[in-house]
Order: structure tokens, then sequence, then C-alpha cells
């Protein structure tokens, strides 16, 4: 029989207990108190671990829901969706995740099947790409995330090939853009978004047209931001189209850093912004009233209203959070104050939470929302 490893001594206590009686020959663990030890020569069988320093939020429970009750939905998967067996690859997991720390950041993204989808068994509208262009420094990290269309068969697909195509665009050209974010080119970075973004969105829509689709029927939100691996520049850039939020949690307060539509900030560029108030020549502008000018029956028919494309570029502080999410966790971010304080608590510590944390802390529900939710969050360092 095997030597017993040593034990850690019994705590004191003002009553001591009475040794338990155990008849001879029957089997049991040994009683601490007469364990004489590990024989000279021997070392201990159970190895001494580094101690681990203290969690800052190991204190705070995590919790299932906030709000004024539990929501209608199980917490956990309940139906899968549909699956047809020569299409396995349309497949969409209920839940991913993805991290990884540069520079002076470290990312933590995730994306999950909201509650009404688990329930009724279908796959979720939700997509998340994270993807790093270029070495070193000059490393580019790209994180795309888009939700398709509400009610409309194909809208994992759509939210899926537009993550696809703004990352083959941004990969394509991010030493240049790379460069313009270290020389701070507002102006350049926020007209070559527009225009990748654009052509992002118009390859979904000629998707659409293939398909025999309506343009509002095979569509999809953009929400993207862009880090620098280069230690020495903390400049974020947040672009997209598209419903949902950006947030930044600095000295334990939130503040919603959302684009305004139409906000302009600086001098105009091509195809965004506001037109100047006269030409060159002196002329002044005409007033755009928002009168509808009278079809022509020689003109094809118009293309329904275009969201607007959103740009913020700023410089991060050392302790922010920045958080960036699709509508199906900025709405109960901006309408349940207790979701708001809770993450408060959760990810105002000097570290960021671990993958595991951070999906935990993203799934916390909050009755009245139930559609995916996916989150990328930014800690700098």
């Amino acid at each position: 029989m095997a030597a017993a490893a040593p034990s850690a001594p019994a705590a004191t206590s003002s009553r001591a207990l009475p040794a338990p009686e155990r008849a001879p020959g029957v089997g049991g663990p040994p009683d601490p108190r007469s364990d004489p030890g590990p024989e000279p020569g021997h070392p201990p069988t159970v190895p001494a671990f580094p101690a681990l320093p203290p969690d800052p939020t190991r204190g705070l429970a995590r919790k299932d829901y906030v709000g004024s009750g539990p929501p209608t939905y199980d917490p956990e998967p309940t139906a899968l969706p549909p699956a047809d067996p020569d299409e396995l690859d349309d497949l969409v997991a209920d839940t991913v995740m993805d991290g990884a720390r540069y520079g002076a950041c470290a990312l933590r993204a995730a994306s999950v099947r909201g509650d009404s989808a688990r329930y009724r068994g279908e796959p979720r509208r939700d997509s998340l790409l994270t993807a790093r262009f270029g070495t070193g420094e000059h490393a580019l990290i790209l994180v795309a995330m888009a939700t398709g269309a509400r009610a409309t068969p194909g809208a994992h697909r759509a939210a899926a090939e537009v993550c696809q195509w703004i990352g083959r665009a941004v990969g394509r050209s991010h030493v240049r853009l790379a460069e313009d974010i270290r020389a701070a080119r507002r102006g350049d970075l926020k007209s070559g978004l527009h225009r990748l973004t654009d052509r992002s969105l118009g390859r979904l829509r000629a998707g659409a047209a293939e398909q025999g689709l309506e343009p509002e029927e095979y569509a999809a939100t953009l929400r993207c931001l862009l880090l620098p691996a280069d230690p020495d520049c903390r400049t974020r850039v947040f672009f997209g189209v598209g419903g949902g939020g950006l947030f930044r949690l600095r000295g334990g307060v939130w503040r919603d850093i959302e684009p305004r539509v139409g906000e302009v900030a600086g001098a105009p560029v091509v195809g965004f912004g506001s037109l100047p108030a006269e030409t060159p020549e002196g002329d002044r502008l005409t007033m755009d009233l928002g009168v509808a000018t009278p079809p022509s029956p020689y003109d094809p028919a118009p293309e329904p209203p275009r969201e607007p494309f959103r740009f913020r570029a700023s410089v991060a502080r050392p302790g922010d959070t920045l958080l960036m999410c699709t509508a199906g966790f900025a709405d109960p971010l901006r309408g349940e104050p207790d979701l708001s304080a809770y993450l408060t608590g959760r990810w105002s510590g000097p570290t960021p939470p671990g993958l595991a944390a951070f999906l935990a802390d993203t799934q916390v529900r909050v009755k009245g929302y139930a559609d995916d939710r996916t989150a990328a969050a930014v800690w700098e360092a």
C-alpha cells in the first residue's frame, strides 16, 4: 500500500472534536492527526503550486440574469437548427469566441445565439470575424461583426458573406490602412473605409439579385474595429453601417460613443459628409429641403434608402475598455441599468477576463431581450 500524502495542518478551534472510532481492519482514509508524514528522504507526492495574483472580480458573483425577473426562455440551448446533408457547410455554431493580445491592448470577442433562436431552432443570424493581417508591429487586427435581416431564410449567410468580403478588402489594403492609422490621416481613413464598406455591401445586394430576392431580403448590418499592433499607437478605428453599439468604460463610467447619423468632424470627404456652402467660383448652393422629385418613367425604380456610414477614430487611454457590439447586446445595455452596472464591476479590473469569463458576462440575460449577441471588447494596458 502506497504511503499517504502529507496533509495541511488542521485548523484549530475552541472545541476539539474527538477522533472517530473505527473498527480494526475496516478500510477508510487515514486520520490526518495520526499521519506520521513522509518518510525521510522521500519528497511529498503533492507538488507545490505558485501563488496566483488575486482576481479583482472574484468577489463579484456571476449572474444568469439582471432586471426585474428571469427571462421566459431557457438559459441554455434547446433546439438545433435543421440541417441539410448536402449543405453542412451552411451550419452555424451556437457560440463562438476568440481573443488575442497585441501591442497595448487585449481583445476578447464572442457571438452567441439568442434565447429566441435557441428555443425555435433557428440559426444564429450574427456572424463574427477576427483576423490579423501582417506581422510584428506593422500588423493590423480586424474585428468584424454582422447581423442578417430578421425573418429571412438566408440571414446567417448574408452576415457571414459580408464579414468575409470586408475581411478580404481590409486584408488587401492593410499596409496602407496601418500607415494611415499611425499617421493619423483621419480623412483618408474615413473615405477609404467608406469605399471598402460600400463595395462589400454592394456585393451583398448583387447576391440578392442573383437569387431573385429584394435587397432588404438579403441584407446585413456591419460593424468593424481596426486595432494596430504597434504598442506606441493607441488609435482605435471604428466603422460600419447599421444598428448596434459602441461604448467606452473609463474610470468606472460607461459612455455611449456611437457616432450619430450624419455626424461629421473635420473636412468633408468624397462620398461622405456635407457639401460646402458655396462653389469655388462663389456660387451659393441651394438648400436641400427634402422634397422628393417626381419619378421619371424612363428612369429605373429608386432603390430603398441605405443606412448611413458611421466612422470614429479615437485615441485610447490606459485603463480604458472599448466595447463594440451588435444590437442584440447594445439594446439591453442601453435599456437595463443593472446590466451596465454589473459589467462595470466585472470589467473594471486591471486585467481583462479570460475567454470563458467574458463569454459568461456577455450571456447575462435581460427579460425582453432575446436576440443574438455579438460583442468585442478591448482592454488597454
